[in-house]
């Protein structure tokens, strides 16, 4: 692999689920802070007008024909890349949370690196938003199991802002989790010895739409994504 990564093909991958409030904003921002990269939308089956306004833009996109969930999508986009022979492709949300001014920083800090995986967290300097207080409690837990199972301490390991080569490409291509995805393929991949490093960023907080994540499935995503982390960990 080039030592530069502004030589790489890069693709950032964007999950759309009923993001019609959002993913217009979304794409102004790739195009304008992140010119480097190619991005592909993979609208998940949208029961809302986000399909209309793909069309209507001309935006790239994947239209699944049945609702995959987001570990479907983002795995469809992980295969996507990988055939289409990127480099580097990167998990970017499709609700406006996360600003593309610091994927080409990711990309580099991965090919400086050496890493496999590159997060952009919140929680490193505490800036901009920080989540409600409910989920930073779940992200905390997280943080100690994962620690606790792999030695090492991801302070955002819910982020949904990675970046990642070819080698963990290929693998989510054929094996990426179905639910809440991003603890459980963090944990697949220490355990399997890849090396995932963090750098600070800033995210902003859901302008529109509704987050996949309520105050009412909370436990069950605690519970679920604990014993998936687990699973992972033991069946490395």
């Amino acid at each position: 692999m080039a030592r530069n990564a502004e030589n790489l093909k890069k693709l950032i991958i964007i999950p759309a689920y009923n993001e019609s409030e959002n993913i217009e904003r979304t794409i102004r921002d790739v195009k304008e802070h992140a010119p480097g990269f190619d991005y592909v939308i993979i609208n998940d089956c949208s029961r809302d007008d986000t399909l209309e306004i793909l069309r209507k833009n001309n935006f790239h996109y994947l239209n699944l024909p049945v609702n995959l969930g987001i570990g479907g999508a983002v795995q469809t986009g992980y295969r996507y890349a990988y055939y289409h022979g990127y480099d580097l492709a990167v998990q970017f949300d499709g609700d406006g949370q996360h600003n593309a001014a610091y994927l080409q920083a990711m990309a580099d800090e991965l090919v400086s690196t050496g890493s496999n995986m590159v997060i952009g967290s919140r929680f490193i300097k505490k800036e901009g938003f920080q989540s409600s207080g409910m989920r930073r409690a779940g992200i905390r837990h997280f943080t100690r199991l994962i620690r606790l199972l792999t030695r090492k301490t991801i302070t955002d390991p819910t982020s949904g802002l990675r970046i990642v080569d070819r080698k963990l490409m290929d693998l989510f291509q054929a094996d990426y989790p179905k639910d809440y995805p991003e603890p459980e393929s963090t944990v697949m991949v220490l355990s399997k010895g890849y090396k995932v490093q963090e750098i600070p960023v800033i995210m902003n907080e859901r302008e529109g739409g509704v987050s996949s994540i309520s105050l009412l499935n909370g436990i069950y995503y605690m519970i679920k994504v604990s014993l998936a982390i687990l699973f992972a960990r033991i069946h490395k």
